[in-house]
C-alpha cells in the first residue's frame, strides 16, 4: 500500500494518471504561483526556505539537484548561498520552468543554474551525480511517493545528502482548529479567484492532510536507501524539513 496522498488527485473524475495531473495544474497556476506562495505562507515560506538551504548548505556540495524546482526559489537561494555549485533544477511542469528561467536569467545565474523538465520518478542522470538533492513541497504530489524517494537516493553519491521541505498539519489543540478553516475555506477561495483554477487550491489542502508526515515520512526515506533521517517541524508544525544521508 502506498502513501495516502498518492490517491489525492488534483482533478477529480479525471481518467489521467497523478503524474499528468499535476503536470496540467501546474502549468495553469504558474503565472501566479509566487504570489500565491507567498499570500498563503504571509511569507513564512522565506523562513522556511532559509532554514532548508542552510541544511543542504552543510559539507558545501558542488552539485546538486532540486527535484520538483518549479519557479526555481530553491535553486536560486542555493546558488546565492554556494556560488560555486552547479545547480540541475528540475520539474513536470512546463509553465513553472518558464517562470524559473526568467527568474534565473534575472538574477544573472544562468551559467550556475540549468533548469529542465524531468520525472522525478525517472530521473534522467547517472548514479551517484550529485552531492545533494533537494525539494520543496513537492513530494506530496508524487504518484509514487516511495519510488520518488528511491530515484532521488539513486542519484546521491555515497554520504550525499536529501533535503526535503513539506508542508504538514499541525498537531496543537489550539491551532488545528485555525489551520483547518484557513486551508480549507480561505486558501480555496483565494486561489480560485487568483489563479483561475478551480480544484488546484482544494487540492493543496487535501494532499497536505494526506501525505506521510513526521516519522512515518523518515521511515519511507530509511526504505528507500536513506540513513541517518531527521525531521524539524517549523511554525506550529505547518512546515517540516526532513533530511537523510545516502
Amino acid at each position: 500500500m502506498g502513501d495516502a496522498a498518492e490517491r489525492i488527485n488534483p482533478y477529480s473524475g479525471d481518467s489521467r494518471d497523478k503524474t499528468s495531473q499535476v503536470e496540467a495544474m501546474f502549468d495553469s497556476i504558474a503565472p501566479a504561483y509566487d504570489f500565491m506562495n507567498s499570500a498563503m505562507s504571509f511569507g513564512l515560506h522565506r523562513r522556511w526556505l532559509r532554514k532548508a538551504i542552510g541544511e543542504a548548505a552543510a559539507g558545501a556540495p558542488a552539485k546538486i539537484l532540486d527535484v520538483a524546482t518549479g519557479t526555481a526559489d530553491v535553486a536560486i537561494a542555493l546558488s546565492r548561498r554556494l556560488p560555486q555549485a552547479q545547480i540541475t533544477g528540475i520539474d513536470l511542469s512546463e509553465g513553472m520552468l518558464e517562470v524559473g528561467r526568467r527568474k534565473v536569467s534575472k538574477a544573472g545565474l544562468e551559467e550556475k543554474i540549468e533548469l529542465q523538465q524531468a520525472d522525478c520518478l525517472h530521473l534522467p542522470m547517472a548514479d551517484g551525480s550529485f552531492d545533494c538533492v533537494t525539494v520543496a513541497y513537492g513530494v506530496r504530489n508524487f504518484e509514487h511517493l516511495l519510488e520518488g524517494y528511491k530515484e532521488m537516493a539513486r542519484v546521491l553519491r555515497k554520504g550525499g545528502r536529501l533535503v526535503v521541505i513539506e508542508l504538514s498539519t499541525p498537531k496543537s489543540a489550539f491551532v488545528k482548529p485555525f489551520y483547518k478553516f484557513y486551508t480549507r475555506c480561505v486558501i480555496p477561495v483565494a486561489g480560485r479567484m487568483v489563479s483561475k483554477d478551480v480544484r488546484a487550491y482544494s487540492y493543496l489542502p487535501e494532499s497536505i492532510a494526506a501525505v506521510a508526515q513526521g516519522e512515518a515520512m523518515t521511515a519511507l526515506m530509511q526504505q528507500a536507501g536513506l540513513r541517518d533521517t531527521t525531521f524539524r517541524t517549523m511554525t506550529f508544525g505547518v512546515c517540516t524539513i526532513y533530511t537523510g544521508v545516502r
